[in-house]
């Protein structure tokens, strides 16, 4: 039996979404939280705490990105032509948000209000964007003839507005677990008093989304509960539930840690719930990863590129991180 390329290459796109999601989640909803902070100390910290790490979160943006376009040119296509509007917006708020983020250290104090703004915005928009193109993916791609077949505002539903404020809501909840960790004093303890709050607003949130989504797709509820999928995927809600429950009682604790990777591991939960949804199509409903792939001479050739690269950002990553894991206050910086 042969290497199955394009399974192989879905999952390293799969990997490398999930990784960053995780890792510019946290860094996008720091701007999210924005708003809620008021003293400008405080914000300087919560800028520093991912001044070390944040250029390199969005490797595994780009690395996505490229999979896709070289492993999978008709996903890549039809997506980018379905999308284009909210995928252009999300890349300005991006872009707005790194402008942002170098030159507010830089501003003078009467300005540094105006990129503090900026920084808000790009954050905002950026995550908003990557919510609605998820609920566009999730909801389905009309493709005829290997084209998109649909119009420039298709993704326009209330489904994936929603969405997007989902996404919102999931990032600041990252957000604000990831100051928990990092920080201490009146910002920790101010993060701790959101963290409820957040974290009622996203089970909430994922609870609409996932009565939604069945109703109004046929063919996610047919997957959903029919066997032996079903039991693929009710471990997801249980866990949720036992993990949600976890969580709220480390918050109560004021524990440090414990909410960030609990907050992962929801997020984890979501994207194996999104996976066994939409498998085995990388553009749902109808166009699978084998059919949307590649030839196998391009795929092989790709593969020992990646797998040369995707080891050295791991190991870069791993150990940015390693050297950046104190904590972060206004006088000391890391310690």
């Amino acid at each position: 039996m042969g290497i199955d390329l394009p399974l192989i290459w879905f999952l390293i796109i799969v990997f490398g979404v999930m990784m960053y999601v995780v890792m510019d989640g946290f860094d996008l909803g720091i701007g999210l939280l924005f708003p809620l902070v008021k003293a400008e100390h405080e914000r300087d910290v919560m800028m520093n705490t991912v001044a070390p790490v944040w250029d390199g979160n969005e490797t595994w943006l780009v690395l996505g990105g490229a999979a896709l376009f070289g492993a999978f040119p008709l996903a890549y296509s039809v997506v980018l032509d379905a999308l284009t509007i909210p995928l252009t917006l999300m890349l300005f708020g991006l872009i707005f948000r790194g402008v942002a983020f170098e030159f507010r250290f830089k501003a003078s104090a009467a300005k540094r209000h105006v990129w503090d703004k900026s920084f808000i915005a790009g954050s905002v928009l950026a995550t908003f964007c990557q919510g609605v193109v998820l609920g566009a993916v999730v909801g389905g791609i009309p493709v005829v003839n290997r084209a998109y077949a649909g119009g420039a505002l298709d993704w326009l539903t209330p489904f994936n507005l929603f969405c997007g404020f989902g996404l919102v809501v999931t990032y600041a909840l990252l957000g604000c677990t990831w100051l928990i960790m990092k920080t201490e004093g009146r910002l920790q303890e101010s993060m701790h008093r959101c963290a409820k709050p957040l974290l009622f607003t996203f089970l909430t949130v994922l609870v609409i989304i996932s009565v939604w989504t069945p109703l109004t797709h046929a063919a996610i509820a047919a997957r959903w509960f029919s066997v032996p999928d079903l039991f693929w995927f009710l471990p997801v809600p249980v866990l949720v539930l036992v993990v949600a429950f976890w969580m709220l009682r480390a918050i109560n604790r004021q524990a440090h840690h414990s909410p960030f990777l609990l907050t992962l591991a929801l997020i984890f939960l979501g994207y194996t719930g999104l996976g066994i949804s939409i498998w085995p199509n990388i553009i749902p409903p109808s166009v699978s990863i084998w059919e949307a792939s590649a030839p196998p001479q391009s795929q092989g050739f790709m593969l020992v590129g990646a797998l040369f690269i995707i080891p050295i950002i791991l190991v870069y990553t791993f150990w940015s991180y390693y050297v950046f894991r104190g904590k972060v206050t206004p006088e000391q910086g890391y310690h």
